[in-house]
C-alpha cells in the first residue's frame, strides 16, 4: 500500500514538476538543428570539400562581424535596413488593410481586383527594380516602396480571406441582436478577422526582408544588401557569408515579435 501511495507521488511530482520544467526548455530545441549546421559547416571547411576562398569558417565569419561592429560600420548598416523595412512594412501593411477589407466586404471590388493583384503578387522581386528605377529614381523612396510591395501581398490575401470567411453563425448573431452595418463589421467581422490579418502581417514582415535585398540593390551606399554586394564585389565570402547570417538573425527577431502579438491577442 505504501509503494503504491510513493508511486503516485513520485507520479504526480513528476507530473507537477519534471513536466513544466520540460516545457520550460523547450525553446532550447530549436538552437538544435543550427546548431548542427554550424559544426557540419566547420567540418566541410576544416577537411577541405569547400576551400576557405569559397566559403570562410564559421570562427572566420564571427570574427569579421565582431571586427565591423567594433568599428561601428555594422550599425550603421543595421539600422539603415531596419528603417528601411520597417517603414516599407508599414506601408504594405496600410494597403494591404485598406484592400483586404474592401475586396473582402464587397464581392464586386473582388472580382474587379482580386485577378490583378493575385497576378501581381507572382513577380519576382528583383524584376520591380528596373521599374521602380525609371519611376521613381535611386532614392529612398524607391526602396520603401518595393519593400511595401512585398510585405502588401501577404496581408491583402490574408484580410481579404478572413473577411470573406467569417462564420455565418456570427453573422446571424449580429442580426439577432438588430446591430446596424458599422457595427456589424466593428463587433463581429473585424474581430473575426484580426487572426487572419495577423498571419498576413507575419507573412508581410518576412516578405519585407526578402524584398529589402532587391531594394538596397538600387544604388545603395548603405544596408546590410549593399555589404552583401561590397563583400561579391571585393571577393569576401566571411562577409557575405555574415549578410546572410543578418538577414536571417533580424528577420527572425522580427518574425518572433509578431508572433508573440499574435500570440498574445488571439484568444486560443
Amino acid at each position: 500500500m505504501a509503494t503504491t501511495r510513493e508511486a503516485e507521488r513520485t507520479g504526480i511530482e513528476t507530473a507537477a514538476g519534471v513536466l513544466p520544467d520540460a516545457d520550460r526548455f523547450r525553446w532550447l530545441l530549436g538552437f538544435v538543428v543550427p546548431a548542427a549546421i554550424v559544426v557540419a559547416w566547420h567540418l566541410l571547411v576544416a577537411t577541405g570539400v569547400f576551400a576557405a576562398h569559397q566559403l570562410p569558417t564559421p570562427l572566420r565569419v564571427v570574427e569579421t562581424l565582431y571586427g565591423l561592429g567594433a568599428s561601428g560600420e555594422l550599425w550603421g548598416h543595421v539600422a539603415i535596413t531596419v528603417r528601411r523595412v520597417f517603414l516599407g512594412a508599414l506601408l504594405g501593411t496600410g494597403v494591404g488593410i485598406a484592400l483586404g477589407t474592401l475586396t473582402g466586404l464587397y464581392g464586386l471590388a473582388d472580382d474587379l481586383l482580386d485577378p490583378l493583384l493575385q497576378s501581381l503578387k507572382n513577380i519576382p522581386s528583383l524584376a520591380w527594380v528596373p521599374l521602380f528605377l525609371l519611376w521613381f529614381g535611386i532614392g529612398e523612396g524607391a526602396k520603401v516602396l518595393l519593400i511595401a510591395v512585398g510585405a502588401f501581398f501577404p496581408v491583402y490575401l490574408n484580410l481579404s480571406a478572413g473577411i470573406g470567411n467569417v462564420s455565418e453563425d456570427l453573422l446571424e448573431v449580429a442580426e439577432v441582436y438588430d446591430l446596424g452595418r458599422v457595427e456589424s463589421l466593428r463587433r463581429v467581422v473585424f474581430p473575426a478577422a484580426v487572426p487572419s490579418l495577423l498571419v498576413g502581417i507575419r507573412g508581410g514582415v518576412g516578405l519585407a526582408w526578402m524584398f529589402v535585398v532587391a531594394a538596397e540593390l538600387i544604388a545603395a551606399s548603405e544596408g546590410i544588401g549593399f555589404l552583401l554586394s561590397d563583400g561579391r564585389v571585393l571577393a569576401r565570402p566571411d562577409v557575405i557569408v555574415g549578410s546572410i547570417l543578418l538577414f536571417a538573425f533580424f528577420g527572425n527577431l522580427s518574425d518572433l515579435a509578431v508572433k508573440e502579438v499574435k500570440d498574445r491577442v488571439v484568444v486560443r
